[in-house]
């Protein structure tokens, strides 16, 4: 998959709150950044991450603007009640290796 198509497949497995699908995108030693939060490294503990977000909080994504350039995917999005953020995922061979998001918390 190409950066874009990649981001939009994580919209959707984040939209099933599917946390084994969203972990199958990262490469087994990727990192995600949050703004405001410690790195978490490996692809279990990014697992481990969406798992919680999805146990705590039910949101929904709706893509405003997915762009593309090289390795790079941005995805900006809303997820109702005035939030928003943006995504940057670094993909090498098909595989997210570094993600960082900006924006609203999606936990709280």
């Amino acid at each position: 998959m190409k950066p874009r198509q990649l981001a939009q497949a994580w919209v959707d497995a984040f939209n099933r709150a599917d946390a084994d699908a969203i972990a199958a995108f990262y490469a087994e030693d990727a990192t995600y950044l949050q703004v405001g939060e410690s790195p978490v490294r490996g692809r279990e503990a990014i697992r481990q991450v969406f798992a919680d977000v999805f146990a705590s909080a039910g949101r929904i994504l709706f893509v405003e603007n997915i762009f593309e350039e090289g390795d790079w995917a941005i995805l900006e999005w809303s997820a109702g009640q005035g939030l928003k953020g943006c995504g940057l995922f670094n993909v090498v061979e098909e595989i997210i290796v570094l993600q960082r998001g900006y924006g609203s918390n999606l936990v709280s």
